[in-house]
């Protein structure tokens, strides 16, 4: 089976991960290879991010790598929180903190209109490549659902009437953006023969 390392410690992201990519490889995360830092995320774009993460692990142990960044992109906000989205309401906030920044930011607004994009950065046998995966959607008023992470219970996907965190993980992987973008990546290495 063929390894890759995960670069995250994200119990969250890590078991998404693992359950889209649904035992075809060996997903390894920096805990598994004994890395304990912080990734210092400084870019000013989700690509950039992603890139960094990937760059450090493949840098520092040779290893073929890959590494995901969010962001949430509220239309009514200019776009934020984008690159900002994990701290949005400050550093070492929690998910909760987060989610009640962005409803009190949102209160009285009528456009609801947001977007989650994902963009995945492999370094693979000395080569980098990038994937991109969104999904439309919108911020509703009050959270719902006990399931996934993050704004996932504020953040309802256009078409349907769950938020993410309502919905069984299966669903919610094959249509966030997450999702799209490992959709991507699996095929681009069934392709490589990978």
């Amino acid at each position: 089976m063929k390894e890759l390392v995960f670069a995250t410690n994200n119990k969250h992201k890590l078991e998404e991960i693992r359950a889209i990519m649904s035992g075809k490889y060996l997903i390894r995360s920096l805990n598994d290879i004994g890395f304990y830092e912080e990734i210092v995320e400084d870019a000013d774009t989700i690509q950039g991010n992603a890139m960094i993460k990937a760059d450090c692990i493949t840098k520092r142990f040779g290893m073929n790598c890959f590494a995901d960044d969010t962001g949430l992109e509220v239309e009514a906000l200019g776009g934020a929180p984008g690159v900002y989205s994990a701290r949005y309401a400050g550093e070492h906030c929690s998910y909760q903190d987060n989610v009640n920044k962005m409803l009190a930011a949102m209160k009285g607004m009528q456009n609801r209109k947001a977007v989650f994009r994902t963009v995945i950065a492999l370094n693979l046998d000395g080569k980098s490549y990038l994937f991109e995966g969104r999904c439309e959607g919108a911020i509703i008023d009050a959270p719902r659902g006990e399931a996934g992470f993050g704004y996932d219970p504020i953040f309802l996907p256009d078409g349907y009437d769950q938020t993410f965190a309502e919905m069984p993980s299966e669903q919610k992987n094959a249509i966030s953006h997450r999702g799209r973008a490992m959709q991507q990546l699996i095929r681009f290495l069934s392709e490589e023969g990978l």
